[in-house]
């Protein structure tokens, strides 16, 4: 017969770890409201994302990106994490 109590306790450690890791996040000021780091790279990456796609069209190499989406999203996403490398990175 198996316990129902580690499943119960895994959940709740769980639940535990992300409510007291995300005051770990760093912290952006605008204006004088805070925003999380990820929020602002996220944004940034998206508008990175908007400033690159006419280069793509100009040099017709969007023809070549087939599913469209993906690639978009995915380079929302690569330009996000080198902005937090970037900006974030305590190392």
């Amino acid at each position: 017969m198996r316990s129902t109590s580690a499943p119960r306790i895994r959940f709740s450690l769980t639940i535990a770890a992300a409510f007291l890791l995300a005051g770990c996040d760093p912290v952006v000021n605008v204006a004088g409201a805070n925003f999380p780091s990820w929020l602002f790279c996220a944004i940034c990456g998206v508008v990175l994302t908007a400033v690159i796609r006419p280069l793509f069209v100009m040099t017709r190499l969007e023809n070549y990106l087939w599913p469209l989406p993906i690639v978009y999203s995915s380079l929302t996403i690569l330009l996000g994490c080198i902005v937090w490398l970037v900006f974030f990175n305590r190392i």
